[in-house]
């Protein structure tokens, strides 16, 4: 995984450096540091219980009167998924197959993400800013386990999960301590990770299919900002 994900990471600081080298320094970095809390919306197990994490950089760059707005770039590694604990122990006969097999009602799903979101954000009083956009991920790693047991069928290139997630998102951030900021975001895919046929121990099928669910909680430091805003008033009428 370390070699897919290097030339992400490798473009992450080439942006971050530029940020530094612009003329007028107008354009700001950030790095990022955070966690998912992450379902998978029609998998048949429900809370956001699956942990994270979410971390990388981005720019931004403002635009409009007052240098309020700004477009959003990040590049992110993330980590979303899906988990429950075990909820029974029995051992069944499934008519179907004709096998006796232990259930546990356990269940994990790591889906590993490398990520592109594009917002447009606007911040009121240079203190609370709000954003909507879109992100494009690209699947890096994937494990599933079933009843405490690995799915050996399901891997990156088995096509059982899109190699591509398009998703929406919202974001809401607040500032804490000079350039840092706390983030929330909610994000939900727009097309469907997954659809998957799922089948009781009386033979009955049924189809659903399966999003990611997700809310971010996150620490971004925003490098030149005060210069920025700065220069992006000097050179605005």
């Amino acid at each position: 995984m370390f070699k897919k994900t290097l030339p992400a990471f490798i473009l992450l600081l080439f942006l971050t450096s530029v940020s530094y080298h612009l003329k007028g320094q107008i354009i700001k970095g950030e790095a990022i540091l955070g966690m998912n809390l992450s379902q998978v919306d029609g998998d048949e197990v429900f809370g956001f219980k699956k942990v994270g994490a979410n971390v990388g950089g981005g720019i931004l760059i403002p635009f409009g009167k007052r240098g309020r707005w700004d477009a959003s770039f990040e590049l992110l590694y993330t980590q979303k998924g899906s988990w429950q604990s075990q909820q029974y122990y029995d051992s069944v006969y499934l008519p179907c197959n004709g096998d006796t097999t232990v259930i546990t009602g356990e269940y994990k799903l790591n889906l590993h993400y490398m990520e592109v979101p594009v917002l447009v954000m606007f911040t009121d009083k240079e203190f609370i800013s709000f954003g909507a956009g879109l992100s494009w991920g690209r699947l890096v790693g994937v494990k599933e386990w079933e009843h405490g047991q690995l799915v050996e069928t399901t891997t990156i290139n088995s096509g059982t999960y899109s190699k591509n997630d398009f998703s929406i998102l919202a974001d809401f951030r607040i500032r804490i301590y000079k350039s840092l900021k706390f983030n929330l975001r909610y994000q939900y895919s727009l097309v469907k990770i997954r659809t998957r046929e799922f089948e009781d121990m009386n033979c009955q099928t049924w189809t659903r299919k399966q999003y990611n669910n997700v809310i971010s909680f996150r620490l971004i430091w925003v490098f030149n900002e005060a210069q920025s805003r700065k220069n992006f008033q000097n050179a605005v009428p």
